[in-house]
């Protein structure tokens, strides 16, 4: 079996486990099975044991080979540019994409939650509470990017500090000469070495998926879902339409390239996505379909990817449009043209302004709920199902950085159309199973 197809068997197996410990027990602290001298806790050993700890395993395994894939594939594809000076052109479509992208995203939101009302007849829970975690200014943003030391950058995965001295170095590699060459072929082999470990931990996937999936649907609580049933499926509703008609507008549009051929090629690292909920742990995944199914340069890829994954922030755009006018609805509170366009304006910027702070979403959510004079107690209705939403905003965060990548590369002349519209491209990643054994 591909290993997509196995991903998607231990995501099914763990969904179907996560319902059935749910079932047993219905609401009580744990259940006990007798084994003649003692009892086996079902919530203790494999909820929060067994699942827990193999699902947060793989996680940080996968966290693991961020900062290192990210720094060496990024210092590889600078020094091999030609023309460092192409590296300003490559960021200025970059951010503009994503940017237009985002917008295009809480535009969709707004207009859906406007046509299908989810907040009206909601009764607002008495104890409605949410504490505001300050988000840095645009300004501290920017001056954050330099790093003072850039170990401690990698230390703590301070991503866009990574990117920025990664580039500095790579640029230097390439003014340097024969000292630079003789670098950069080392930087080759670390490049390759580092892609394998992507390739040994890929093999894994499917029991990292089953552990995470067994442990949401254990502890999801489907009231909350049913309860919130019409604000979840215009969210949902939302992050399909942006990621199957948006994205495959703009890509026909900008490039001419078959949409269809791009989502299928999609699939694997929209799965690794979903499952881990985390654009960041997915990066090795998404690089790796970039380049190897989709024909991008590394050299752009190595660029795009990383930075997408820190400011692409259209999914989170999306539940933040759907958000407002559903916080609105539920306190009667109207909002005006001028509100709904100040929205679409401060998410946007907020994606960027934003990006690297831990719970982004909510913190850039909170922003956008001041900015237009609506109560911030009101994430406190729809935090209970925001972690499964969570879910499939990072699967469209990943489709919208490898769209806008085909796009920067495409434009830039780095993009292999025959591995790009190649069925069987990369092959050995849906296969690696084989290549184990």
């Amino acid at each position: 079996m591909s290993l997509t197809t196995r991903i998607m068997i231990g995501m099914a197996l763990g969904i179907a486990v996560g319902f059935l410990f749910q079932a047993i027990l219905a609401g009580e602290d744990d259940y006990l099975i007798p084994l003649g001298l003692f009892s086996l806790p079902i919530k203790a050993f494999f909820v929060d044991g067994i699942f827990h700890i193999g699902g947060q395993i793989f996680i940080a395994s996968l966290k693991m080979l961020v900062v290192p894939l990210v720094f060496v594939s990024l210092v590889c594809g600078t020094c091999s540019l030609s023309d460092p000076k192409k590296l300003g052109s490559l960021g200025g479509k970059s951010i503009g994409l994503y940017l237009i992208t985002t917008a295009l995203a809480i535009t969709l939101a707004i207009t859906l939650a406007l046509l299908f009302s989810p907040g009206v007849g909601i009764d607002l829970p008495t104890d409605a509470s949410y504490d505001v975690s300050e988000a840095p200014t645009l300004a501290r943003v920017i001056i954050d990017m330099f790093p003072t030391n850039p170990f401690e950058a990698m230390a703590k995965g301070n991503m866009l500090q990574v990117i920025v001295f990664a580039l500095l170095f790579g640029i230097a590699m390439a003014l340097s000469g024969n000292a630079g060459k003789r670098v950069a072929v080392v930087f080759e082999d670390l490049n390759t070495v580092i892609l394998k470990l992507v390739t040994l931990l890929m093999n894994v996937a499917p029991y990292g998926v089953f552990f995470l999936m067994a442990k949401l649907f254990t502890t999801i609580e489907l009231n909350l879902i049913v309860s919130l049933a019409k604000y979840f499926f215009v969210v949902v509703a939302a992050l399909l339409l942006h990621a199957f008609v948006n994205y495959s507008l703009l890509l026909k549009l900008l490039t001419g390239l078959n949409p269809v051929t791009f989502l299928k090629k999609m699939k694997h690292a929209c799965l690794f996505g979903f499952s881990t909920s985390s654009s960041s742990a997915t990066m090795p995944i998404t690089l790796e379909t970039a380049t190897k199914k989709l024909g991008v340069n590394n050299s752009v890829a190595s660029f795009t990817i990383p930075l997408g994954a820190t400011i692409n922030m259209d999914g989170t755009a999306i539940m933040q449009g759907v958000a407002t006018v559903f916080i609105a609805q539920v306190f009667s509170v109207d909002l005006t043209i001028s509100d709904y366009l100040m929205v679409i304006l401060t998410a946007t910027l907020a994606s960027v302004g934003t990006a690297g702070v831990p719970g982004v979403g909510l913190i850039m959510l909170a922003m956008v709920l001041n900015q237009v004079g609506l109560p911030v107690e009101g994430i406190a209705i729809i935090i209970g199902v925001d972690r499964l939403l969570d879910m499939t905003r990072t699967a469209v965060n990943i489709t919208g950085d490898c769209m806008v990548t085909c796009v920067v590369a495409k434009s830039e002349g780095q993009l292999d159309e025959s591995i790009y519209n190649d069925p069987n491209a990369a092959k050995d990643l849906e296969n690696i199973s084989k290549s184990m054994n």
